[in-house]
Formats: structure tokens, sequence, C-alpha cells
């Protein structure tokens, strides 16, 4: 791995075209990379790029060794890091930046077979890196309910964000007016199992994590079906099989599909610490239909309503 030294702007293009080749051989000096893929943004906008110099076979001159990272055609020396062979340079991006491009660059002299100190180089390949100004970092659990209060934590959410548990909608609601949380209720799917939460919008989808979906028991509806006319209220009692969970626990009671205006109420959510809860039903439309709650015990909680004039 002998190269003539050129000027950077010059053996920028050659560098492309023989990177691989001049890393072969497990008995030649090497620079492997160690920076990930993608660097999540942040505000001081320092990224570190790191790599790890293996000198092989080769009998380095004490005190000769350099190492560089060429981000576009610019370099820019690497500090030794805590582990030997280890090299890092903290790159101060400019603000806006999506992407980077660099390769790492070694500078040696080392020993021959006559003991002549002779000059080296040599290169990674070209290496693509990306700066996410978006990106979920984490769940605040990773289990729970149908109907449970979970947050997000991340970078750059927005009103517009979507959060599915695979491929199932959830209702979205903000922890704070900050792009850095948001929060969202375990829609009714089914229990015992493992999803993929995404947070989604126009522009594409970052994965938040896995979220394992507790089945809990039936919930119990007293009374069991309701009658009532146009303009009458009723109390509709809930009780849930264990008490709500921190954040309280959302019931997603609805009326079946094309009943939606048969009668109306409020949003239910059981309060933290609370086993059930009371919902006051509003007779709208004559007619009958039913209210349905999914995701809680073996079968959907039915719950048949007639509205009379």
């Amino acid at each position: 791995m002998h190269h003539h030294r050129l000027s950077l702007a010059s053996r920028f293009p050659a560098v492309l075209a023989a990177a691989t080749l001049l890393l072969a051989g497990c008995s030649t000096p090497a620079l492997t990379n160690l920076t990930p893929d993608t660097l999540p943004a942040n505000p001081s906008q320092l990224y570190t790029l790191s790599t790890r110099f293996n000198p092989g076979a080769a009998k380095i001159v004490p005190g000769s060794l350099s190492v560089q990272v060429i981000i576009g055609r610019e370099p820019h020396e690497m500090k030794p890091g805590p582990a030997a062979g280890l090299y890092t340079y903290d790159f101060p991006a400019s603000e806006g930046t999506g992407e980077l491009s660099y390769y790492f660059l070694a500078s040696y002299r080392a020993l021959d077979r006559n003991g002549v100190a002779v000059a080296h180089e040599d290169y990674s390949p070209l290496q693509r890196g990306a700066i996410l100004g978006r990106y979920a970092s984490q769940l605040e659990t990773n289990r729970g309910p149908v109907g449970a209060r979970v947050a997000i934590l991340g970078r750059g959410f927005t009103k517009g964000d979507q959060v599915y548990l695979d491929n199932t909608p959830a209702a979205p609601e903000f922890v704070e007016l900050s792009p850095n949380a948001l929060a969202f209720r375990v829609p009714p799917v089914a229990g015992d199992k493992n999803y993929t939460v995404r947070v989604a919008n126009g522009n594409g989808s970052v994965v938040a994590g896995t979220f394992h979906v507790d089945a809990l028991g039936a919930v119990t509806a007293a009374p069991s079906s309701l009658s009532l006319r146009v303009g009458q209220t009723q109390v509709l009692t809930l009780r849930l099989p264990v008490a709500a969970p921190s954040g309280g626990l959302l019931l997603d009671l609805e009326a079946e599909a094309g009943k939606t205006d048969l009668v109306s109420m409020a949003t239910v959510v059981v309060p933290a610490g609370y086993g059930g809860t009371e919902v006051i039903v509003t007779g709208r439309l004559a007619g009958s239909g039913s209210l349905i709650l999914k995701g809680y015990g073996t079968a959907d909680l039915v719950i048949p309503v007639t509205v009379t004039p």
C-alpha cells in the first residue's frame, strides 16, 4: 500500500475508484469507519466522526502517524481516542446540513524490509452519513393495554404527525407545545402482541420502538342496553377489570358504522386509579343500533341502543 503523494484536489477522484483495492489484505494497514450511518441533530451542531486504524504488520515509525478525515475536499486532523487505534473528529455542520460525504486518510512512515523509512498513505472507502433533524429516540414505556397513554421522546415532531401501531392509527395528542415530545393512546388492537410504533407524516416515517399491547379482561356496562327518546339523557356505567393506569385509560366507545348520529356522548377517559366511569348518553336521532367497545376481553363489548321520537 504505497502511494505517490498528490494534492488533495487531484487525488480525490482516484480515491473513489481505488479505495477498496487499497484496503485489500488482512496484513496491511486498514481504516474502519465507526461512525453511525445516521446522526440525530443536536443543538450544538457538532457530529463525531470516528475511525479505527489498524497498522497490521506495518512497522510504523513512532510519531509519524497522522489520521485525518476528508469532508468534501477539506482535511481535518483527528484526535486519538480513549482506545488504541481509535481516532475522532467533531465536525461543526452548518444549519440545515442533511448529508455528509467523507473518507479517512492515514499518513505515516513505515520501515521496509531493509529498515528504511518509507512514506505511506492509506485511505478508507468513501463514506456517507445522514443528519436527522427528525427522529424518535424512545417510548416512555414498552407495554400497556388498549387506551393507555404513551409518550414518545424525539425531535422534529409536528401537529401533522400520525402515530401507528403497525398499520393501525392512533389519535396523537401533544404533551406540550414542543417538537420534542408527543403522546398517543393505544388504539383498539389485538392484545398479547408486539407492535412497531411509527410516527409518520407526508415527509416519511420514523420508528419509535416496539410496544407490547397487554390483553386485559372484559369491560362491563350497566345497563347492558339503552332505550331513550330524542333529547333524553341516560347514564351508562362502565367498569374496568383493573384500575386505570397513570395517564388514565381511553375507552374508545363508538357507535357502529352508519349509526354515528343515533346518540351523542363525550370521549370516555377513565381517570388514573379509578375502576370505572359514568358516561352521559343523549338520544339524537330516532332509530336503533349499537355502541361498540373494542380491545377488551375476548369479544367486543356491544351495547344495543334504541332511540324513539
